[in-house]
């Protein structure tokens, strides 16, 4: 009995036109993805930051509290000042742990009187860039931005 050797035999595998097909869309899907995702960390970010500042305002509220005045908050324990960073508070966000490096913020007294205050939260490392600016918080609850960009409101950035 013969047998037909020259039958075409089924191989199963991908040609090089699908697997340019697939790494075109991955391609395309990426162009789209990253930069949706690189907007998510950003606002990830300044909500941290906001929260953080809030928690600081509590903190300057804790310091009025047990010395009558909002002064000598920021510089050390041992040699307060008026500004600049707080010994009240963790000098950096995220809070838990960030130090000049990893930090997204810094968290400074800008002014302090006996009864006021204006404290910052300002973009450093990474978060430079960010269209919203500078966060601010006084000793009244008011929530404002210094540098605002691109058309973007307090509500939108807060």
């Amino acid at each position: 009995m013969l047998t037909n050797t020259n039958k075409l035999h089924s191989q199963a595998g991908f040609t090089l036109v699908e697997l340019m097909i697939v790494i075109a869309i991955i391609g395309v899907l990426t162009t789209i993805a990253f930069p949706s995702y690189q907007n998510s960390i950003i606002k990830t970010r300044r909500a941290d930051a906001t929260g953080a500042l809030i928690s600081f305002a509590n903190a300057m509220e804790r310091h009025f509290t047990s010395s009558g005045s909002y002064k000598n908050a920021a510089g050390s324990q041992s040699s307060p000042t008026d500004t600049g960073l707080p010994h009240v508070f963790p000098q950096f966000s995220p809070i838990d742990g960030a130090d000049v490096n990893s930090a997204h913020y810094e968290l400074k007294i800008s002014n302090a009187t006996n009864n006021t205050y204006l404290i910052i939260a300002r973009p450093i490392n990474d978060q430079l860039g960010d269209d919203c600016g500078i966060f601010s918080l006084d000793q009244t609850g008011k929530k404002d931005l210094i540098g605002l960009k691109n058309d973007l409101t307090i509500e939108t950035c807060w």
